[in-house]
């Protein structure tokens, strides 16, 4: 009678290595799904879960978020028809008088009501207006449709030339409250003001500088 062969056994350690060699062969992962793919997938799991809780915690489930989404939308529409759409801020400087022919002195009375209420942006912007056709009104610069802030300042420079830089100066003031979305503030109207004051008792040089 033949003598019983134990069976051959491995040990659990050295079986488990042995396992994971053979399945990290390339002929097993030939179909697994690409990292991309992983990624996708892991998204849209997490937005069915996101949508899942939403409807759970939305009186009438899936039904009452849908109609939630769809108030929101109609709510968007409304306040787009209603504001239009979105205008960007202009950064190139644009024309000095946007409206009628106002004396001098309206534009000063109209600068102070500004400053009066703390409406700083609006009275530098009067004031501004107020200097530009005080010039006009003394013949110093020539009534032009579409002049600039700066084209004016630099033509008021010919004939006022001890105030060109404040002229200049004024002129980047106004275009940066009213086309670069800068506010101004009590001290920038009152230098403004200053030149405006300081310009009706300058006495002009007529023959223009010398070359």
């Amino acid at each position: 009678m033949l003598a019983e062969v134990p069976p051959v056994t491995t040990p659990r350690e050295a079986a488990r290595e042995a396992a994971e060699r053979e399945l990290s062969k390339p002929m097993y992962h030939e179909n697994d799904p690409s990292l991309l793919d992983r990624a996708i997938r892991a998204f849209f799991d997490w937005l069915d879960d996101l949508f899942g809780a939403a409807s759970g915690a939305t009186p009438g489930g899936p039904v009452g978020l849908i109609a939630v989404l769809l108030l929101v939308v109609l709510a968007a529409a409304a306040l787009w028809w209603r504001l239009g759409s979105p205008r960007r801020t202009p950064t190139t400087p644009g024309t000095l008088f946007d409206d009628g022919i106002r004396s001098a002195a309206d534009h000063r009375k109209a600068a102070d009501a500004h400053a009066t209420a703390g409406q700083w942006t609006e009275a530098v912007q009067e004031r501004m207006r107020a200097v530009v056709r005080s010039l006009e009104e003394r013949t110093l610069l020539d009534p032009r449709p579409g002049r600039t802030a700066d084209e004016a300042a630099a033509e008021a420079a010919v004939s006022l030339p001890p105030h060109a830089e404040d002229l200049r100066s004024a002129a980047r003031t106004f275009d940066d409250v009213t086309y670069g979305g800068r506010t101004a503030d009590a001290d920038t109207y009152a230098r403004l003001r200053t030149l405006d004051l300081a310009l009706t008792t300058t006495k002009p040089l007529l023959t223009g500088p010398t070359p």
